[in-house]
């Protein structure tokens, strides 16, 4: 892959939460903010696992790709604390930037994100338009900021050049 293929490829977002009206809110006012990126939904923790670990006969992530996964806190299967846990173990994963946008302002779990490895924890507004705001503070940030692209592990690039 050329340097300029690389400058052109596009980051995916990745949204983890599975709440339909706030998945919809985040996305409409991302696409207000302007980012066209493309958009992976997630209806629960164990799917946003089988994405990235390449696991079950769900999607899952391609080599060279740079992601951004926005992650809740409170989902079925496994939870975001979980989810975040097992990403920020990983080598390769680790460098993934993972936004917590959730509804908990807990000071205790703000702080066990962080300790974990979130790059940022964003807490779901009650009002509408405070979180219209916030989110579109966010699709501005995503468009800006440089996202490191991820790599298979050894063993998958393996098995696909057999």
């Amino acid at each position: 892959m050329t340097e300029t293929e690389r400058e052109k490829k596009e980051v995916v977002l990745l949204i983890a939460d599975d709440d339909d009206g706030h998945a919809e809110l985040i996305i409409q006012n991302l696409r207000r903010a302007g980012v066209t990126n493309t958009i992976h939904r997630f209806y629960n923790g164990q799917e946003v696992i089988d994405f990235f670990f390449r696991s079950n006969n769900a999607i899952k992530r391609q080599e060279h790709t740079p992601y951004v996964l926005l992650l809740d806190i409170r989902m079925p299967r496994m939870d975001g604390m979980e989810v975040l846990r097992q990403i920020k173990q990983d080598p390769e994963l680790k460098k993934l930037p993972v936004i917590m946008v959730t509804t908990t302002d807990d000071p205790f779990e703000i702080e066990e994100c962080h300790a974990l490895g979130c790059n940022s924890y964003i807490t779901k507004p009650v009002e509408y338009s405070a979180f219209v705001t916030a989110i579109q503070q966010l699709g501005l940030f995503i468009s800006i900021v440089q996202i490191p692209e991820l790599q298979l592990p050894k063993k998958t690039q393996e098995q696909q050049n057999q």
